[in-house]
């Protein structure tokens, strides 16, 4: 359950041209553009788009781009030497200016449309035509596909300016969420959880924009002051950004009969998807309706564990709509995500996100999003009555396999090769009711301590003599159980500090280094970078007195720190 380790390759990309010759636009080459484009991706006004799979987009380049970091570990993964982050030419690309990009890359990038469905209940009304047609990557544009030691990557600019899909928005990020995500996707990673992965981030040294945000020690629940932020662009790259919400889409045209290509608009994307995501698991001998039983049962699998990842490490993604959930069975989208501090399994950090995008209720979501995939499916095996049973078996088996998955993965946090049910519904009532801080219990139960004055380091409020003989009990029963393992408690130990992280993400330590980047200061970004680089790991004394912490007192109910709005 930790991050994978591999040997990078030496780097041997070191200028923009070398880069370029890695492109490989297999989605604009093998799916259709939307007939209504423009030719050239001047196309940024919020419109309807009613067929194709992408629309063509010119970046809006921000102004006066500034290097503010890098992903050195990823940088080596694809053979990029480190020095191409700070060229000019490549600045200005992963900045949003394509006019010099060099052959064989377009000089345009492309956005694409999805539909809405929240908690598995299809929705229209965020669409600003109220029809669907208009919802999709409003400030989100991929620049780049290509191929980089034999594995495929997409690379898409967040907050390249607008698109036909921006709902009339200005199409930016601001600084904030742009560090936010740009160490978030990281530190997943590292914790070796599927997620997409962090290429570069620049700042405008000259161009800002207004958001609704915190003031100063505001414990309100919304934004209270409007604040002027320096625009940025991150890059973001995965296997594709093909989402559960975009499959649905074309489901949803051929439902509806929007128009005559629909039925098959949808065949192409769903083996565009196999193609990009699945392909060296799905036979391409099989038949397609074969492959698209396949198709579901290793989502579900995919879908499944990541569930199980993100409740181990403590993440919340807080908007988990069909939308955000990467049809190849990854972590997507950091907009109100946040960790577990202080444990409560409806925790959730987004104002608007309610009890059902909550801690624990991740299960019940991504079942909704797997309900959504195999509803945009149906329409394909139609005529194959045999393949239609066969995925209505997949989407009933989908609660079985989620909760095995994530009753394996409580075993493993717990350093037990079986799931004890009795033993685990008692620890969360204690966790509840003594307010535990999540990552320090759960690393601090991997040294198996006799008695609980060392897990007392977790403990946000004093505990009474009850308290205490209630907790022993339940590690007396634990530690009972652990010595009926084959392992012994040297090996269970390190295999649980493998498997329950020492450092976590906490806001109150990760807003000063955006705060500071404002002011044009990026060292709080690379100590964290180093931080979230081995969370598993015994890191330097004054790091583990800085970031080994409880959250202070001060911290809790406040406003950009313990919730947020969505405003990026």
């Amino acid at each position: 359950m930790t991050a994978p380790s591999s040997t990078a390759p030496q780097p041997n990309i070191s200028d923009l041209a070398t880069f370029a010759k890695a492109v490989d636009y297999s989605l604009m080459e093998q799916l259709t553009p939307d007939p209504d484009a423009t030719a050239d991706g001047h196309d940024h006004y919020a419109r309807q788009v009613f067929s194709g799979h992408y629309v063509p987009v010119k970046p809006t380049a921000i102004a006066n781009a500034n290097y503010v970091s890098h992903s050195q570990a990823f940088f080596a993964q694809l053979g990029l030497a480190d020095a191409l982050a700070h060229d000019a030419n490549f600045r200005q690309l992963f900045s949003g200016d394509l006019s010099n990009a060099p052959a064989p890359m377009k000089r345009f990038g492309w956005a694409t449309g999805y539909a809405l469905s929240i908690y598995g209940t299809e929705y229209t009304q965020q669409c600003p035509f109220h029809t669907g047609n208009g919802y999709g990557d409003g400030r989100a544009m991929s620049i780049f596909e290509g191929v980089f030691n034999g594995q495929r990557y997409e690379m898409q600019l967040k907050g390249g300016g607008p698109t036909p899909y921006c709902r009339g928005a200005d199409g930016r990020a601001v600084l904030r969420s742009s560090v936010r995500e740009f160490l978030a996707q990281e530190y997943m990673h590292n914790l070796g959880v599927p997620s997409s992965r962090s290429l570069t981030l620049y700042v405008s040294k000259s161009e800002t924009v207004s958001r609704p945000w915190y003031s100063s020690n505001s414990y309100s629940a919304d934004p209270d002051v409007m604040v002027e932020n320096p625009v940025a662009i991150s890059t973001r790259v995965a296997p594709s950004f093909l989402r559960v919400g975009q499959i649905e889409l074309f489901a949803r045209r051929v439902r509806e009969n929007t128009h005559s290509n629909a039925f098959a608009e949808l065949k192409q994307i769903v083996v565009h998807l196999i193609a990009r995501e699945y392909q060296t698991e799905i036979d391409a001998n099989l038949e397609f309706n074969q492959q698209i039983i396949e198709l579901a049962k290793l989502f579900r699998v995919r879908l499944s564990k990541l569930i199980a990842n993100w409740l181990r490490v403590g993440y919340c993604q807080g908007n988990f709509n069909s939308d955000n959930c990467a049809a190849g069975g990854f972590t997507l989208d950091y907009g109100p995500f946040g960790f577990c501090e202080a444990f409560d399994p409806e925790f959730q950090p987004w104002t608007g996100g309610g009890k059902h995008f909550s801690f624990f209720n991740q299960p019940a979501a991504a079942e909704a999003n797997f309900h959504m995939l195999w509803t945009a499916l149906r329409p394909l095996l139609a005529q194959d009555e045999q393949a239609l049973a066969q995925l209505d078996d997949v989407r009933r088996g989908f609660k079985d396999e989620i909760q095995q998955q994530c009753q394996s993965m409580w075993a493993t946090k717990l350093g037990l090769s079986e799931f004890p049910p009795e033993l685990f519904s008692q620890l969360m009532q204690l966790m509840i009711q003594t307010k535990v801080d999540y990552t320090i219990f759960f690393r601090e139960l991997s040294h198996i301590p006799n008695d609980i004055s060392s897990l007392k380091k977790s403990f946000y409020l004093p505990t009474s003599a009850e308290q205490d003989k209630q907790w022993q009990h339940w590690l007396d029963q634990w530690l009972n159980l652990l010595a009926n393992e084959k392992q012994d408690l040297k090996t269970i130990a390190s295999n649980m500090k493998r498997t329950n992280p020492k450092y976590t993400w906490r806001e109150w330590l990760v807003a000063p280094a955006y705060q500071q980047a404002m002011q044009g200061d990026y060292s709080l970004i690379e100590e964290l970078k180093q931080v979230f680089s081995d969370p598993y790991g015994e890191q330097a004394k004054a790091i583990e007195e800085k970031y080994y912490r409880l959250r202070p007192q001060e911290y809790f109910h406040a406003g950009g720190i313990s919730h947020y709005s969505c405003s990026s």
